[in-house]
């Protein structure tokens, strides 16, 4: 899902930078109804984006890949702030760890902070109707919502890749950057999605909706109304705990051992097609993450991956509860 330098054209990555700007803007003026006292859930619904999607599943075939929690975030937060939580975990993802490209950032954001939460958010709104909070419909719902949005958000990734043959060749007729074609991208990413991480993500979502749901379902966007004010503390406070104990958990990320798919580094994928794709090879490295694969050279893997996973955490903490504080209004 996280796009890597290189892999998209000049046109097609400016292309998406003009899409997502004026969404950003947007956002961020709809953040100022949100409330002042859910910033604390803005800034934990980044938290939660950036350390989920440190959980990389192994899948046969050698690839990996990973929940994002789109849909989720969305009902919990509303889907125009879940665009700016989710774009901000990928921010701390691309400039500090590596993990999706500088030049490809606004089109990571495009899939998975905007057509993630609006079709998790809008699945979960049509389905669940005018049925109780507390209902088994909703949490069906929410899967279904979950597993849509990111089904949808990997195959238009797939798209986009599968674009960039037909858009830039060379003078051989070599692709410039990402070298495979439609007919493979779109279902490679479909298939794997669809029938694997998708599901992880809909189970995902469901099981933290239920939990919201039977503790404070006054949390919800939605239900922003119910007067339980006194009890959002404990349920902030609770998924806070949730939170921590995702980050000591990050290590079971590192089972899987593959690369996931259209995020291979230049030289694996010139081991996989032959060739180096020169646009490609020069974007590629037009950046160099400071913490790059979430690791350290002096700490063994396991510490490694749990301190960048506390770095990502606060630093989303930080960043969120300050614009939530400045921008969101009572």
């Amino acid at each position: 899902m996280h796009i890597p330098d290189g892999y998209l054209g000049p046109s097609t990555f400016i292309a998406f930078w003009i899409i997502m700007i004026p969404i950003w803007l947007y956002a961020g003026k709809k953040m100022g109804t949100l409330g002042s006292k859910r910033a604390p859930l803005l800034a934990l619904a980044s938290a939660f984006a950036f350390v989920i999607m440190m959980f990389n599943l192994p899948v046969p075939g050698g690839s990996s890949g990973h929940a994002v929690g789109g849909a989720i975030i969305a009902v919990v937060i509303g889907p125009w702030a879940a665009v700016i939580a989710i774009s901000i975990a990928l921010a701390l993802q691309a400039l500090l760890f590596g993990d999706g490209g500088v030049t490809a950032y606004a089109a990571n954001c495009f899939s998975m902070a905007v057509i993630m939460p609006f079709i998790g958010y809008y699945t979960y709104k049509f389905i669940s109707g005018n049925t109780d909070i507390k209902s088994s419909r909703r949490v069906i719902a929410i899967a279904i919502g979950a597993w849509l949005s990111l089904t949808v958000a990997a195959t238009f990734i797939g798209f986009i890749l599968g674009l960039q043959p037909i858009l830039y060749r060379g003078a051989n007729g070599l692709p410039l950057y990402m070298p495979y074609p439609l007919s493979v991208t779109v279902p490679a990413m479909f298939l794997e999605h669809a029938f694997v991480f998708s599901i992880l993500e809909a189970l995902v979502s469901a099981l933290i909706f239920v939990y919201i749901q039977r503790t404070d379902p006054s949390i919800f966007y939605a239900e922003k109304a119910a007067p339980q004010e006194v009890s959002k503390k404990k349920s902030t406070r609770d998924l806070a705990i949730g939170i921590l104990l995702l980050i000591i958990l990050t290590p079971l990320g590192l089972l899987a051992a593959g690369t996931a798919y259209g995020e291979w580094a230049p030289e694996e994928l010139k081991a996989r097609v032959g060739y180096m794709p020169p646009g490609l090879e020069k974007l590629s490295d037009l950046w160099h993450a400071p913490i790059s694969d979430y690791g350290f050279s002096n700490l063994p893997p396991i510490m490694g991956y749990i301190l960048a996973a506390a770095i990502g955490v606060i630093l989303c903490v930080g960043i969120l509860y300050f614009m939530g504080k400045k921008i969101a209004k009572d």
